[in-house]
């Protein structure tokens, strides 16, 4: 047995102590969002129906209550594009005022160049609509002032996760944020070890900011797992052409500047659209094929007695361990935990049930479960077995961009797999196709290429290197 071999096999208990994972802040930053959202439609009614008290001495007069309806769509797309409803508005009370005064303003532009081409300027009264405007641009940026109160009073001001991993690097420090020694969790971006991109993974878990200081030699190292984490991530350096650098963050109460190395590939809108789609699809197959399951289970379950289901141990976004659901297809006791075997064509350990739901991919179904608990998508790169292999070598040692494939969560099917790169890893051009298929996936993802592969996927259910 080689070192890589007794690495993967080791008993889990002789890892470091389980690494914290952060709460995740992402689901109160959405309900303050929508929170925000309510209160704006609520203070620019308010505002209007008071303008008309103020003007016409009446309550909420019918056409100035019209007014802030046909303006309200206006001010809601511009505002949700310009930045009024991101995250930094809940931080920052300066920067969410400047933006909610813009979306107000050119909404109201764009109200008043409609209403001048429809000829429907006579049924609105001028002076209360401009008063209306004044005291709604009063009242939104007021809400916004309190805004940091409210934070800190019920959420001790944190509406972020940030991390500092101290790798010997430049002292840094920012306000709230969690530093910890790298060293504390044998945390290592020269060593290709998944138990150690596993500790890492959980570290990272939640966090919307990681920023890592650490020597110079190390740099390059550290910016290609933040690249593999998917995350938002920053090096305390000097700008670097190798680290491939998105941008540059600058610190001027430390006189430190640190480069952004990395982003999660999908934004806010994107993961939510994605998180939908997937949960639509397998709640609904695993509705519609729900007869075609349990006589699955039946049949394996009669064959030998032995449990319905194989779970293996994989790796999952962020590089951190899932367990994985399949039918199982092997005997009891011929199974293959790590996957140091690519199964082959009339492999011995295969039983008469599974060889069908191998052919036919039935035996993935079980990930459907997966998918509803979160740990994977419909749609992504598959994800592998840590023992698996291409020409003798891990995947990881064939080419190191193989780890970048787990910044977005493993899918139950994937571009690679319609482009017919499946079945053993003999070689390492097995290895490179799909890695070049995932990589491009992860690059251009979108909403209509994830229905694409998954009308695709239909075609290829049965294929020659199913087995």
């Amino acid at each position: 047995m080689n070192d890589q071999t007794g690495l993967l096999l080791r008993d889990i208990r002789s890892e470091p102590a389980a690494a914290p994972i952060a709460p995740s802040l992402e689901r109160r930053r959405l309900r303050a969002l929508a929170a925000l959202i309510i209160a704006d439609a609520v203070l620019l009614h308010l505002a209007f129906a008071t303008a008309s008290f103020l003007y016409e001495g009446v309550f909420g007069t019918a056409r100035n209550m019209f007014a802030v309806q046909t303006f309200l769509p206006f001010f809601f797309t511009i505002a949700l594009y310009n930045g009024t409803y991101g995250g930094p508005a809940l931080r920052n009370w300066v920067f969410a005022a400047k933006r909610v005064i813009t979306a107000l303003v050119i909404a109201a532009a764009l109200l008043n160049f409609l209403a001048f081409y429809t000829k429907s300027n006579a049924e609105f009264s001028r002076v209360a609509v401009t008063l209306g405007l004044i005291l709604s641009a009063v009242a939104l940026v007021s809400l916004r002032r309190m805004i940091p109160v409210v934070i800190d009073y019920f959420w001790d001001g944190r509406t972020m996760n940030r991390l500092i991993i101290d790798d010997g690097g430049p002292s840094f420090t920012e306000p709230d944020a969690v530093t910890i020694r790298a060293d504390d969790y044998q945390l290592d971006p020269t060593d290709h070890d998944p138990f150690m991109f596993d500790r890492l993974g959980t570290l990272l878990k939640n966090q919307d900011k990681v920023i890592v200081t650490t020597p110079r030699e190390r740099r390059e190292d550290w910016a290609f797992l933040l690249k593999s984490a998917g995350v938002h991530g920053e090096v305390v350096s000097e700008p670097t052409h190798k680290l491939g650098a998105l941008g540059v963050q600058h610190y001027d109460d430390q006189g430190r500047t640190t480069l952004i190395v990395s982003e999660g590939p999908l934004g806010l809108r994107s993961r939510m659209m994605k998180r939908l789609f997937d949960t639509v699809v397998a709640l609904g197959a695993i509705i519609v094929l729900s007869p075609l399951l349990a006589y699955v289970a039946l049949r394996i379950k009669l064959e030998d007695g032995g449990p319905v289901l194989f779970v293996q141990r994989r790796m999952g976004r962020g590089n951190k361990f899932f367990n994985m659901l399949k039918f199982r297809s092997m005997k009891v006791d011929r199974g293959d935990a790590d996957g140091m075997r690519s199964t082959a064509r009339e492999d011995d350990r295969v039983t008469r049930i599974g060889a069908f739901i191998r052919r036919t991919s039935i035996d993935e179904l079980p990930q459907l479960f997966n998918i509803l608990r979160g740990e994977m998508s419909i749609v992504g790169p598959r994800p592998h077995a840590l023992g698996s292999r291409a020409n003798n070598k891990y995947f990881w040692e064939v080419d190191a961009e193989y780890w970048r494939r787990h910044c977005l969560k493993p899918g139950l099917t994937g571009l690679a797999q319609v482009r017919g790169h499946r079945g053993a890893t003999e070689h390492e051009k097995d290895l490179t196709d799909r890695l070049r298929s995932d990589l491009e996936y992860v690059a251009g993802w979108s909403l209509r290429r994830d229905i694409e592969i998954v009308i695709a996927t239909v075609a290829v259910l049965t294929h020659e290197k199913a087995y």
